[in-house]
């Protein structure tokens, strides 16, 4: 078995537990009955979060404040100038707060402290860019629709916005909702994963220093039943903005059609790199080592799947493997740690489940496929593990591990490649390794998938639109397009001059 990087207990000093109330109408609040729940770390295994435990009673009530302040209008009709301030001052706070944001984030979630000061950092730059787009909400105008009409084309706030985030990035990815809704104008009711809760209850903090009117944001601590479950039926809501798994993506469906509010699903990935056999293979070996082992493969953009050309399979799994056996696993308070530890015990077994499956599917297991011990550490952890002679029919070529598992299939030619690519329910992202561009480009048409990259992996920006096709979800996030997903088009029709006929006729 290849020996792989180890970094074991750091001796850090663990802070004391975190307490995590509601925020609902600006005031932070106890469940009723004092009901909580705790986190375990699950790198350290100790508790390090404590929250209220919400239910009915508190749910209603943040619905209750979201929709009274959205129907009073000072926040829905406030100047995109005014709310761009504040989405400001709320991002210069995260900078000013990213420590501590951070090391609350590595305890509940296990991931590496320096990825996670990486992600606070990008969370800030979101808040920046949804501030500069609260400014540039406008709607349209027609007026060629004759000498006494004008025509207007409203673009204005869908309303109260359930926003419902994961686990796995429970900071960025609040973020790539909450700013663009507050943008648009709407007023929220937020709920984190109750394995991640704590971070967004500092963000609630900064949302009050900032100066955000009590009602606009409220938080809702708990789990999905009945939080997340209220959240996504109640006739109040006008829309479910909701990132994780395509199981729950569904059931959220179904919760809303009662009300036919709208759905913003990004959902699961089994996303696909296709190297062909003039790829620059140590610079594909080195992003499909990223693709598949940032945040422990907890990433719904996870480069799970790769698809080699048969001529350069051999070579390029060396080159693989090898770089495997060097990622640094272990403390995600060390400085010098990539990858942590798996969020539950539970998810750590679905994990190895795949993996002893496709072993005896007859898929060869390269390196990993196995628990790692960590000295010094209580936590879960697994290892590096890369997986060959993976056939399209089994379910790890097909389904969403969720962990730091790489599946290896293989191809012969270009139709081929795109048909395994596609071979899957998911098509949240895909990527293509050539230095032909005609090669490129004929993948990116053909591939299903919301997102394309070329010679890269998992590159983002602010800038550009996120969100998949197929059960990888609907709607995107980021970009115009993620300011779009809460905006309601209304058209005005004006006469601006007498001229209109009447209907009824004098006999």
């Amino acid at each position: 078995m290849t020996e792989m990087t180890v970094i074991g207990a750091s001796g850090a000093t663990l802070p004391e537990a975190f307490t995590g109330r509601h925020l609902i109408n600006g005031e932070w609040q106890d469940s009723e009955g004092g009901a909580t729940f705790e986190r375990l770390s699950p790198a350290h295994g100790v508790v390090v979060s404590r929250s209220a435990k919400g239910g009915e009673v508190e749910v209603l009530a943040a619905i209750a404040a979201a929709r009274k302040t959205f129907d009073e209008g000072s926040w829905r009709m406030s100047s995109g100038k005014d709310r761009a301030a504040i989405l400001n001052r709320v991002a210069d706070l995260i900078d000013r707060e990213r420590e501590r944001i951070a090391v609350i984030e590595v305890l509940e979630s296990g991931k590496p402290i320096a990825q996670a000061r990486a992600e606070i950092e990008g969370a800030a730059d979101l808040w920046r860019y949804a501030a500069a787009l609260a400014r540039t909400v406008h709607g349209e105008s027609h007026n060629s629709l004759g000498p006494d009409m004008l025509g207007v084309v409203l673009k204005e706030p869908i309303g109260v916005a359930s926003i419902i985030t994961p686990w796995n990035f429970p900071f960025l990815i609040v973020s790539q909702k909450l700013p663009f809704a507050l943008a648009a104008g709407c007023t929220a009711v937020v709920k984190p994963s109750e394995m991640t809760p704590s971070t967004t209850v500092i963000l609630g903090e900064l949302l009050i220093e900032a100066g955000l009117p009590a009602g606009v944001v409220n938080i809702i601590l708990g789990y999905g039943d009945p939080v997340g479950a209220i959240m996504s039926s109640d006739p109040r809501v006008d829309m479910v903005s909701f990132t994780g798994s395509t199981g729950v993506g569904k059931r959220i469906v179904e919760a809303a059609a009662g009300t036919l509010k709208k759905v913003s699903l990004e959902l699961g990935g089994k996303n696909p790199q296709v190297i062909f056999p003039d790829a620059d293979l140590d610079a594909a070996a080195d992003a499909i080592a990223f693709g598949v082992y940032f945040n422990a493969g907890e990433c719904c953009n996870s480069g799970s799947r790769i698809i080699v050309h048969k001529d350069v399979a051999d070579e390029l799994l060396a080159k693989v493997t090898a770089l495997s056996a060097k990622v640094p696993f272990g403390d995600p308070l060390d400085e010098r740690t990539q990858v942590g530890a798996i969020i539950s015990d539970a998810h750590r077994q679905k994990i190895d489940g795949y993996v002893r499956e496709a072993e005896k599917a007859g898929a060869k297991v390269l390196i990993g496929g196995s628990d790692l011990a960590v000295p010094g550490m209580g936590g879960q952890f697994y290892g590096p593990t890369v997986i060959a002679g993976v056939t399209p029919d089994m379910a790890i070529a097909r389904e969403e591990v969720f962990g730091p598992v790489l599946s290896v299939l293989t191809f012969t030619d270009a139709d081929e490649a795109i048909t395994l690519a596609n071979n899957a329910a998911y098509g949240l992202s895909a990527g293509v390794w050539s230095t032909d561009i005609h090669t490129c480009l004929n993948f990116a048409r053909k591939v299903q998938a919301g997102t394309v990259w070329t010679n890269t992996w998992m590159d983002g920006f602010a800038e550009m639109p996120f969100g998949g096709v197929k059960e990888s979800g609907q709607g995107r996030e980021l970009g115009r397009y993620g300011l779009e997903e809460y905006l309601e088009v209304k058209t005005v029709q004006l006469r601006v001059a007498p001229g209109r006929a009447n209907w009824v006729r004098d006999s």
